[in-house]
């Protein structure tokens, strides 16, 4: 499967502005993770400090907050870690709160129905 990018906004839970970012589809990535200084810069400030493993399987320790995103005219608030710059990342729990899938073949999102089974 390829990577591939989508146009990202995300903003402020208590603020109309925000910014549109290129991120990387990752869904091997629990949480979105955009640089600190894009989320201060929109006012966007930690709540908590959690751990994740990365592909080396060190454990790093990062800060994450609560944000809006949109993408394709979907809304969601979801959890959005700290990262460094040029780090723009939309991960896996962004894509199941906007209600959207992959779809590897074509290199987009879809809508995709919740489930009350």
């Amino acid at each position: 499967m390829g990577t591939f990018s989508v146009d990202l906004w995300v903003g402020n839970l208590f603020a109309e502005a925000g910014a549109t970012v290129s991120a990387l589809v990752d869904t091997g990535a629990t949480n979105t993770m955009l640089p600190a200084s894009l989320l201060h810069e929109l006012g966007i400030e930690p709540v908590e400090t959690r751990f994740a493993r990365v592909a080396d399987g060190r454990r790093v320790e990062l800060q994450t907050a609560w944000a809006r995103f949109s993408v394709q005219g979907r809304n969601a608030v979801a959890r959005v870690a700290f990262g460094p710059e040029g780090q723009y990342l939309m991960g896996a729990t962004t894509l199941e709160d906007l209600g959207m899938v992959i779809d590897p073949v074509d290199e987009r999102l879809l809508v995709q129905d919740d489930l009350l089974m």
